[in-house]
């Protein structure tokens, strides 16, 4: 038995246990059992890959992180062997066999076939790191001191907790900022990084951008003179209002930044105005040419240097813009753009060795597939599943790419595929099976597209999960998935909070529609929702749940509403809306009382482009802005269903307070009602143990008034 068949056998004891006691039906603990697949290197030699899986123990609540090795080509009977390389995060190759890792903030190296007690340790206090493509150099990403919204403390004070706020942007997302990443460009002999500079020195501008990026918003050029990197030169009130990131050019020689490749030399930056929508303010106007106004972010060079491509949006303060993908030519100075013909936004790319082809992911028909472009954006499919990939690599060779692969019933796992030719489909091969033990252990539900005819006439695509075992002669009681965002697809994705297949195996059928707002469906979809939270999105919820309600096997009668973030705001607002239908209301991070989330959230240019502007600010005739004037807090005298609150109090996105208040609201109202705060979470639930918390107050609550 290999450390990896070990390591399955020991930890799957548990889940084992409850899934057979459940009679195959998947528990909360079952879910936390599961490994989960992190981020993967392929080998220069084209056929080994090096990947990370994170396993949670709950009693210690806390995860451990693992590197494995696994060949790409099974053997000639078909097996495929993954050997344990020992605890590690972020695998990256960095020459021949040699490869980096981090453990707790220490940058490591290692070779291949070598034990866990050969790692070097080569730089410290490490989020990130990307190496040069001899190997040469390395960007290490490392927090700086700086906190532009914060004031210094008082020298004399050391002990104080104050903190005096200059600007906005002194928190974000989970934290109070006090240190921004910065990338540090360094030299590597094989044992150690020295000769460490600051690509930023001195200025107060994050990169990677804040709160999620990391090592893909830099770049090096193939020969390693350049570095292409991602950063919103911007602060306080600026950076809150604007999404106005930039691809720049790091001379690694010179040691300087020498070009933006967004903008033109000269460029005069628009004047903006803080309280509203910057939709039809100057800096989306058409006099600005193309000048890459919105967030541009993930640059690569191609591997013959001549391109470097990136993701681009094109609207300042809209996130939630279509993302393209940009081609910049450094001998012309040209940009085009090369996934016009695909009617949705890039999710991520990489280059093929021909310099001329680029993969790219992108949702459509809620499925997140794998498609390509030549640089005259002409586009074609590669898969067409009915899953979610996401792209990790491409072999040397090109003939090969490296995903990972996950569905409504199914974790990730990597996969290999080899794209076709002509009409010709991709060949797919699953290269892990990382819970297979767990899952051959397990019933799971049907998911099956659902076509829903809406309110104006438009078919919407939803989602149907039907419980393990399900007979169309019993009654179920049915739930009604809202999705948050508000722009996010409801593709096939797994979540380990979210999950489906966990609603259904407690003998729930849920519902999950592509309501407006969404994208995969072409732009006029998409961007129904700006500025209309309550309109047709919301009459869309209530069309997905009639049509299922119409099913003989659906218990009219005991239906619930759930949902998180934008779904969190429209369980609020459906819970003064929904004339009866609904018997159990949960919302997760939800926005109830408008007005107070928008002087309370921290970038400012999603509630100004998605509400309007300031509440302050009304109209000619003195009509509040229908985001104000219909929020969810407005209908509370209409609030006549059992409700359940959870909120994370580390969440800057939406503050806590709004569960706090919709509480509140829900007991003076003399509802059967709950709250469920978590005072160390954010936006999402992290740990194991409130993990685990969460799904037993979700199902709880929803037993006790569905069942």
């Amino acid at each position: 038995m290999n450390a990896k068949t070990l390591f399955m056998a020991t930890t799957l004891a548990a889940a084992s246990l409850a899934a057979e006691a459940q009679d195959g039906l998947m528990t909360p603990e079952t879910l936390w059992d599961m490994n989960r697949i992190g981020q993967l290197a392929i080998a220069p030699n084209g056929n080994t890959i090096v990947y990370a899986t994170t396993h949670f123990d709950v009693a210690r609540n806390k995860g451990t992180s693992r590197l494995y090795t696994t060949p790409l080509q099974a053997t000639k009977d078909g097996t495929r062997t993954a050997t344990e390389l020992g605890t590690g995060a972020a695998p990256a190759f960095v020459k021949g066999d040699t490869y980096a890792f981090l453990r707790g903030g220490t940058l490591y190296v290692n070779r291949l076939g070598a034990g866990e007690g050969d790692a070097v340790a080569v730089a410290q206090d490490v989020d990130d790191f990307l190496f040069s493509p001899n190997g040469t150099k390395v960007i290490l990403i490392r927090q700086v001191d700086l906190h532009p919204s914060i004031a210094d403390k008082e020298p004399d004070l050391p002990e104080a907790t104050g903190m005096v706020v200059t600007d906005l942007m002194y928190k974000h997302w989970d934290h109070y900022v006090t240190s921004i990443p910065h990338p540090f460009v360094g030299d590597f002999d094989g044992k150690a990084v020295t000769n460490l500079r600051d690509i930023l020195e001195g200025e107060p501008y994050e990169c990677p951008m804040e709160p999620f990026g990391g090592a893909e918003q830099l770049a090096w050029s193939p020969d390693g003179r350049y570095i292409a990197y991602t950063c919103r030169k911007k602060t306080g009130r600026d950076y809150a209002i604007s999404t106005d990131s930039d691809i720049f050019l790091y001379d690694v020689e010179q040691g300087k930044s020498v070009a933006n490749l967004c903008k033109p030399d000269g460029f005069t930056e628009p004047q903006r105005d803080p309280t509203v929508s910057l939709e039809h303010q100057a800096a989306n106007g058409s006099d600005l040419g193309d000048c890459n106004m919105g967030y541009d972010l993930n640059p690569q060079f191609s591997p013959d240097g001549r391109y470097v491509a990136w993701l681009s949006m094109a609207r300042d303060g809209y996130e939630s813009d279509r993302q393209r993908l940009c081609v910049y030519d450094f001998a012309s100075g040209e940009k085009r753009y090369v996934t016009e013909a695909f009617q949705s936004g890039v999710d991520e790319f990489l280059w093929a060795p021909d310099s001329r082809t680029l993969y790219f992911t992108g949702v459509w028909h809620g499925k997140v597939n794998v498609h390509r472009t030549d640089l005259d954006g002409h586009v074609s499919a590669v898969t067409d599943d009915q899953a979610d990939y996401s792209l990790c690599a491409v072999t040397p060779d090109g003939t090969r790419l490296v995903v990972k692969r996950h569905s409504m019933q199914l974790p990730d796992d990597i996969y290999c595929i080899t794209p076709g030719t002509g009409r010709a489909p991709a060949e797919v091969r699953q290269v892990t099976h990382e819970n297979q033990v767990i899952l051959d252990q397990l019933a799971l539900g049907d998911v099956r597209e659902r076509w829903v005819t809406t309110t104006d006439d438009k078919q919407m695509l939803c989602w149907v999960i039907y419980p393990p075992h399900f007979d169309p002669a019993k009654k179920y009681p049915a739930l009604l998935f809202c999705e948050g965002g508000p722009q996010s697809p409801v593709s096939q994705f797994w979540s380990y909070r979210w999950n489906f297949q966990m609603m259904a195996a407690r003998g729930y059928i849920v519902i999950a529609p592509n309501r407006r707002g969404l994208p995969g469906f072409g732009m006029e979809w998409l961007e129904a929702i700006s500025g209309d939270y309550t309109g047709q999105c919301m009459q869309d919820y209530l069309s997905a749940i009639d049509d299922l309600s119409r099913e003989p096997y659906v218990d009219r009668d005991r239906l619930g509403a759930v949902g998180a973030s934008f779904g969190g705001f429209s369980v609020y607002w459906l819970a003064g809306n929904h004339n009866g239908r609904f018997k159990a209301f949960i919302a997760h991070d939800g926005i109830y009382n408008t007005q107070q989330q928008y002087v309370e959230t921290e970038e400012m240019w999603f509630p100004n482009w998605d509400l309007g502007g300031a509440p302050w600010l009304r109209a000619a005739d003195g009509q509040t802005r229908k985001a104000y004037a219909e929020s969810p807090h407005l209908y509370v005298d209409r609030w006549d269903t059992p409700i359940l609150c959870i909120h994370g109090q580390c969440d800057f996105r939406i503050e806590y307070t709004q569960a706090e208040s919709a509480f509140a609201a829900a007991r003076l109202r003399g509802l059967d009602a709950q709250l469920l705060l978590f005072p160390d979470e954010n936006h999402w639930v992290l740990k194991p143990q409130n993990g685990i918390l969460w799904q037993r107050t979700f199902f709880r609550f929803l037993d006790k008034h569905l069942k």
